[in-house]
């Protein structure tokens, strides 16, 4: 199989943990994808032209992280990073959480990347920090509980507070003592965090 992605992408991250957790990574190969580049064959797999993607080795594509590391989970075996008992639920909104501030941060990177600054909106850069904001104070006061076996909640938590890091300075850890303890605390469990830091 093949992963379409890039270093600095969340979401492609986010698959890695979880193919390094279950101990699939040498299931697949990763593949540098850039969405900006017209010549790049991203746009024929994934009809959004959106990373990650994960080609099957009878050539079926499938999208986007949530699909795929779902499918990671079946294929070692299932019910480890999605639980099958009632606590399903609650990953599943965890994961929602975390990709929900992901989108939220992207836009706002993205406001700034490919918009002059005189066609910013600040109105809009505002309402998705308000965005994060929310959901990292909601996230301090009920930090989860992650033992020795992450959901795929997470995965995707660690995997937002990252990308906190990497786009935003870090600016986040200052006001939320409880997630930087937790995030820690994950990293030690996952070796592959640590790994996965994204790049440029």
């Amino acid at each position: 199989m093949i992963l379409r992605s890039s270093p600095s992408s969340p979401f492609g991250r986010k698959c890695k943990l979880s193919a390094s957790i279950l101990g699939i990574m040498d299931r697949f190969e990763i593949t540098r994808t850039n969405t900006n580049d017209p010549d790049d064959p991203i746009a024929t797999e994934n009809p959004l032209a959106k990373i990650p993607a994960l080609i099957l080795d009878d050539g079926s594509i499938m999208y986007d992280s949530r699909v795929i590391c779902e499918y990671f989970d079946t294929l070692a075996g299932g019910g480890k990073l999605f639980p099958a008992d009632n606590t399903r639920w609650a990953a599943l909104t965890l994961q929602s959480l975390g990709d929900g501030i992901l989108d939220a941060g992207i836009l706002q990177v993205y406001e700034k990347r490919f918009r002059p600054v005189d066609k910013r909106h600040q109105e809009w850069v505002d309402r998705q920090t308000g965005k994060v904001s929310r959901a990292l104070a909601h996230l301090e006061a009920n930090t989860p509980l992650t033992g020795n076996a992450p959901t795929i909640g997470d995965i995707t938590l660690a995997c937002a507070l990252g990308y906190q890091d990497f786009r935003f300075e870090g600016t986040w850890r200052k006001d939320h003592p409880n997630l930087v303890a937790w995030l820690d605390t994950f990293a030690k469990a996952v070796p592959a965090y640590d790994e996965t830091i994204p790049k440029d």
